[in-house]
């Protein structure tokens, strides 16, 4: 077992952390502990809390994260093949570039605060995926030098670079949503500075959920990463 903390440069909404770095912390430590045939599913059981020592313990049946007796999050392996179909078809830098001028968390953003996404973290990613047709989003990231260890980026900001891009395929402003559950897998890692295409597909929704995917490339075209999310609807109030 070991202890974790979400500072606040990693939060999503204003008081609770972002759901794909709180995904990958969990993601991370279990990864290394399963074969190739396998990846994590990462299920959010509550709002992540800020600041707070939270525990978590990982072996190869599974990884936990709590807060005292709360459960904050839970990841099982899976079989790789759900996946199979999570990789998004590339566009190239200059189109993901252009999508970004019409990325609508600019001005009307559920969660301004988002450590991916929101236009008020200026600590964070600062992806803005915009639309580019049959309910896909695109975007760049070119990620900086304090998320990566020996000139690599850190897997967990990968876990984290996955999120935002297939939540923006959801209508967010009329039906704002957090993160339920992210699967995902790690392919390669790129260079901090290296321009980087991040890409969203949505794929149905219900009730309450709504199904999306997400696909990182480096520079060369190559894939980085792959994820499969479960956003739920919620009331922006209830986080504030």
């Amino acid at each position: 077992m070991s202890f974790v903390r979400v500072e606040h440069r990693f939060q999503g909404p204003e008081r609770s952390g972002n759901g794909g770095y709180v995904a990958g912390l969990l993601g991370t430590a279990l990864a290394p502990e399963l074969d190739s045939a396998l990846v994590p599913k990462v299920t959010l059981r509550m709002p992540p809390p800020l600041e707070k020592e939270l525990a978590l313990a990982a072996g190869d049946t599974g990884a936990k994260l709590t807060d005292g007796d709360a459960v904050v999050a839970e990841a099982i392996p899976v079989d790789a093949d759900f996946l199979t179909d999570a990789t998004i078809d590339p566009v190239l830098p200059d189109e993901a570039r252009a999508a970004e001028a019409s990325y609508r968390g600019l001005n009307d953003h559920p969660f301004p605060t988002c450590f991916v996404c929101g236009p008020a973290n200026q600590s964070g990613l600062q992806l803005k995926p915009g639309p580019i047709g049959d309910g896909r989003t695109a975007c760049t990231w070119t990620p900086a030098a304090d998320l990566a260890t020996n000139g690599l980026v850190d897997e967990l900001f990968l876990w984290a670079a996955l999120d935002c891009p297939g939540g923006w395929t959801i209508d967010l402003e009329g039906r704002p949503s957090v993160l339920g559950q992210l699967t995902a897998c790690i392919d390669a890692r790129p260079q901090a500075g290296e321009e980087c295409v991040a890409l969203g597909r949505y794929l149905g929704e219900d009730g309450r959920k709504t199904f999306t995917a997400s696909t990182l490339y480096d520079a060369d075209g190559r894939v980085l990463a792959r994820a499969k999310h479960t956003w739920i609807t919620v009331d922006p109030a209830a986080f504030n």
